[in-house]
């Protein structure tokens, strides 16, 4: 029986008898498939960091923009008279507002 094995383990290639060769590629294998951080879960995080990134960005020239608007209320006396007038229906005592609602 030991004789069986060691035949066919010398009908085998160097590179597979190699003890060094077998312990990389089970080092190998263990890391990319059965590790805490293996390939699938690398590839989803670089996704959600991605996903993350576009997000960040997307709010920062939403702050900018809100900004520059904060800025242009706070200047201008006729852009205040419109926002107010706008959002929060106010009116002069001369004047009607209608609000027509579009559906």
């Amino acid at each position: 029986m030991l004789d069986k094995l060691k035949s066919y383990l010398l009908r085998l290639p160097a590179l597979f008898r190699n003890v060094f060769f077998l312990t990389g590629v089970v080092f190998a294998v263990w890391m990319l498939f059965f590790d805490e951080n293996n390939m699938m879960v690398q590839y989803h995080r670089r996704h959600q960091l991605s996903e993350l990134r576009r997000k960040t960005q997307y709010y920062q020239q939403e702050i900018a923009r809100v900004d520059g608007q904060i800025d242009e209320l706070t200047t201008d006396g006729a852009t205040q008279e419109r926002f107010a007038r706008e959002n929060y229906m106010m009116k002069k005592d001369s004047e009607d507002v209608f609000v027509i609602v579009q559906r």
